[in-house]
């Protein structure tokens, strides 16, 4: 039992070894950068402002500095080679969909930069549309 628990342990190490779960915070063991993987995250939408309060607001596993990720933040937990779920292994709640960036877009005020899950893909919208939300923090 004892080898079966190791070689598990081993194979799970191997297959999220750029990012670790533990509670509902995913931490990419690269970057240092925590994110939040509850429930929330797969069902929470709201339009930009309100996203950027959401973040700010946040308390979750006893932490309370969360703020919405910058495009490049959010673009590092894309998986290209997936489709449907674009998103990195090692996170257990996302959508297929739309998720804010902090990023405005330069020149256009009025819209912000988004990542959507299903492929990947990396666009801008109005900051009035109701995407997702995924938060994130500097971590230890």
């Amino acid at each position: 039992m004892r080898i079966i628990l190791l070689i598990m342990i081993g194979f799970s190490s191997l297959v999220f070894a750029d990012f670790t779960k533990n509670g509902d915070i995913v931490t990419d063991n690269k970057t240092g950068l925590q994110w939040q993987d509850n429930a929330d995250a797969s069902t929470t939408t709201k339009i930009w402002t309100d996203a950027i309060n959401y973040c700010e607001n946040l308390t979750l596993d006893g932490y309370s500095d969360w703020r919405l990720p910058n495009i490049n933040e959010l673009k590092s937990i894309v998986d290209r080679s997936k489709s449907n779920s674009a998103i990195v292994d090692g996170f257990a709640n996302f959508s297929s969909s739309y998720y804010w960036s902090s990023t405005s877009n330069v020149g256009y005020e009025d819209y912000a930069w988004y990542v959507l899950f299903y492929h990947g893909s990396v666009s801008y919208y109005y900051k009035y549309g109701n995407f997702y939300v995924r938060c994130v923090r500097a971590g230890q």
